[in-house]
């Protein structure tokens, strides 16, 4: 079966997302567009995925629970955990690492977190499009200690990407995937580094907006929806597999 994902959704919790960006309103707009599979990833926060997770289930979507994550270097990576405790884990680690910056909701937009009817419960003091004290090999390796995805975000773009910050993909780095934005093909990507030809790519929508929700679509082929099935489509494996929706 093949499975519409969008792997990179952001929700009102980041500064940049829009104010209707709330869990209960980003499952309705994904399922009236026949996403199967959500990637909700916040900057440096995972708080909104539980209640995301338990929205999207009564409808039918799974949810890969992550984080956009910014490393000491200010690249952005999406990573993804199987399962609950391993998220919370993961926030543990973030909350450890993110930096003592406030948030001037006035210049970087508001940091709150809601329940299924939209009332705010909290606020994010810290600002969370902030680097963490760590750097990417760091937090590379924290993922994977905790068994999960690792994927270098729009990879292509001028601004926190490895490319702009790296000013290129490192021979031999290890991934699970690397993201492209819509201004790139995998086609020119391999081309330009040639020793990423064999890695998966992956687009997703990087939604700040309802509208943007679904823009941008990797299809999964798989037998069912689940974290293990995605790292085996992510690396080809019995004969799973992915590929960027046109």
């Amino acid at each position: 079966m093949v499975f519409r994902a969008d792997l990179h959704v952001h929700t009102v919790l980041s500064p940049c997302g829009d104010l209707d960006m709330s869990p209960a309103k980003i499952v309705e707009v994904a399922a009236r567009r026949g996403i199967d599979i959500l990637g909700i990833t916040d900057h440096n926060s995972t708080r909104h995925v539980p209640l995301i997770c338990k929205l999207a289930w009564e409808v039918g979507i799974f949810v890969l629970m992550g984080a956009e994550v910014t490393t000491r270097e200010e690249v952005h990576c999406l990573v993804f955990f199987e399962d609950l405790e391993k998220l919370s884990a993961f926030q543990e680690y973030l909350d450890r690492y993110l930096p003592e910056i406030p948030n001037d909701p006035k210049y970087f937009g508001h940091q709150v977190v809601v329940d299924e009817l939209e009332n705010i419960v909290d606020t994010e003091n810290r600002l969370l499009i902030s680097g963490l004290d760590q750097s990417l090999d760091q937090v590379r390796q924290q993922v994977y200690s905790l068994g999960g995805l690792f994927i270098p975000a729009h990879i292509d773009r001028m601004r926190f990407s490895l490319t702009s910050q790296l000013g290129f993909v490192p021979k031999g780095f290890a991934a699970d995937a690397f993201e492209i934005s819509r201004n790139n093909t995998p086609e020119q990507m391999k081309q330009k580094f040639p020793w990423i030809a064999s890695a998966s790519f992956i687009r997703g929508s990087d939604a700040h907006t309802l509208d943007d929700i679904g823009e941008s679509l990797t299809l999964l082929e798989m037998e069912r929806r689940s974290f293990d099935e995605v790292c085996k489509a992510l690396h080809g494996i019995d004969n799973r597999s992915n590929r960027i929706a046109s």
